[in-house]
């Protein structure tokens, strides 16, 4: 009788039936979770446990659970190759990586025939390739994105609207919801009517239409306010439309100025400099005009000043040397002919007063100052009519003031009489007396009647109407007790 199988025997038995069961129940389900993309799925026939105590195809418990353990592996391994194959499908690699997916593709492709003819290990080799294949292919994406992004911008830059719509787009692709991305992939689609806008301005410009220019840049940057030709060229037209306005304006000041309107110059010039503060040009153009302004200034008030010394008009000659010292303080001309023309007005006075006061020249100290007068006109060379004619009047007033004119004074013999200037007359009726032309005051006193005086004036014509001195107002005494 023979024996039945040993203990280690069954106990492989065991451990087979366990993984046959595996098999059958846990492994179908990652298979359809993780369907193969290369071939068809095969029909996998369900695995019973032996039941006897030899495999009927000779291959032992041990063999059998190796294999089992290597369809396991296989089994992980091609699931992790699914995930990464989903992912990568989803990112767009056959747009970037083309023949690397395909590559890894046909190994995981000939995993599966080593799959088909139950040859696990093979199997797993050629999955594992194609995963390590799909991982690196995972570990490019950062690079392709920034390759792509980069290549759309120089793109962009160089007015390629195709070729950056397709690195945006794969930018995109590569990294979904990437806000750079879609705002590059905005821009991209932009591109071409920005460029035309652009090139419409550029037209515009050459035709010396600056402000239609600008407009059409505008219209460009509302479409992509990023695009930095765009904004260039809107700075320059801004810039261009500045100059020609600044141009404008200063070629007016020049206009002013050449037709004499220093004042409008001016105004022009700084309007010029508030559009462009700091400017040389409108600056140097400012000090030159007020320059040639204050010359003018100079010029005519000297002018003036000499109009008037010929007049002998003194004091408007004064007024015109003081204008042209006011804009430069150190003319000579202004200096000298101020000094010279203030001292004639000073004289011009002085002689009016004289003649136009004879009758204080009955002062010996009036007469004497008359007289330097007169001298010190005298002594002035090339002296004009007017100074010559106020010389003439002053010696005939200094020549009969001093000849005496008789006077009759008439009193009551009761008042003493006082002539102030001569001195005291006393009590008399008439009298004569010899006074030089002039102003005279006389005073008459009587005890016991009021005070009286006396103003007369004897004149240059030799002649003088009879003065009365004499007390005629008794005071009336008030009794007090």
């Amino acid at each position: 009788m023979r024996k039945g199988p040993g203990l280690l025997v069954w106990a492989l038995l065991g451990v087979l039936g366990l993984l046959a069961l595996a098999v059958i129940f846990v492994l179908p389900s990652v298979v359809e979770r993780y369907e193969l993309p290369f071939t068809p799925k095969p029909e996998v026939a369900e695995v019973a446990a032996p039941v006897t105590t030899a495999p009927a195809n000779g291959v032992s418990p041990f063999e059998e659970a190796q294999r089992a353990r290597a369809r396991q592996e296989a089994q992980e391994v091609l699931a992790s190759l699914l995930e990464k194959q989903e992912a990568l499908d989803g990112l767009a690699v056959q747009q970037w990586a083309q023949l690397r997916y395909e590559a890894a593709v046909e190994s995981a492709r000939q995993g599966d025939e080593a799959y088909r003819t139950q040859d696990f290990a093979e199997a797993s080799r050629r999955y594992r390739a194609a995963d390590d294949g799909l991982t690196a292919l995972q570990g490019q994406i950062p690079k392709v994105y920034s390759d792509a992004m980069q290549q759309a911008r120089q793109a962009l830059q160089n007015g390629d609207a195709d070729t950056a719509n397709a690195k945006f787009a794969l930018a995109l692709a590569v990294q979904p919801g990437d806000t750079d991305a879609q705002t590059g992939l905005k821009r991209a689609e932009a591109l071409s009517p920005v460029l035309g806008l652009l090139k419409e301005a550029e037209e515009l410009r050459e035709a010396g239409d600056l402000d239609g220019a600008l407009s059409r840049v505008q219209q460009a940057i509302a479409l992509d306010n990023a695009h930095t030709g765009a904004q260039t060229l809107a700075g320059q037209l801004r810039t261009a439309i500045a100059d020609k306005a600044f141009a404008a304006v200063m070629s007016e000041g020049f206009n002013a100025l050449q037709s004499g309107d220093s004042e409008a110059a001016i105004t022009h010039f700084e309007q010029a400099l508030q559009m462009r503060p700091g400017s040389t040009q409108a600056q140097e153009a400012i000090t030159q005009t007020r320059d040639q302004l204050a010359i003018a200034r100079i010029n005519a008030n000297r002018s003036s000043a000499e109009g008037f010394v010929a007049q002998e008009q003194w004091d408007e000659a004064v007024k015109a040397y003081d204008a042209a010292l006011v804009i430069d303080a150190n003319l000579v001309f202004a200096v000298e002919g101020r000094d010279y023309a203030g001292k004639r007005l000073q004289l011009d006075k002085l002689l009016n007063s004289a003649i136009e006061q004879p009758e204080r020249l009955s002062d010996t100290a009036v007469y004497d100052q008359a007289v330097q007068v007169y001298y010190t006109g005298r002594n002035i060379a090339d002296a004009g009519p007017r100074l010559l004619g106020q010389l003439e009047a002053l010696e005939a007033l200094l020549n009969r003031a001093q000849v005496p004119v008789e006077v009759t004074l008439r009193s009551d013999n009761m008042t003493e009489v006082t002539l102030y200037q001569v001195g005291v007359l006393g009590r008399f009726s008439e009298q004569l007396v010899s006074l030089k032309p002039g102003k005279y005051v006389a005073v008459g006193t009587r005890p016991g009647y009021r005070d009286v005086r006396t103003e007369f004036e004897v004149g240059f014509d030799n002649r003088s109407a009879p003065v009365t001195v004499a007390c005629t107002e008794e005071i009336v005494a008030v009794n007090r007790r």
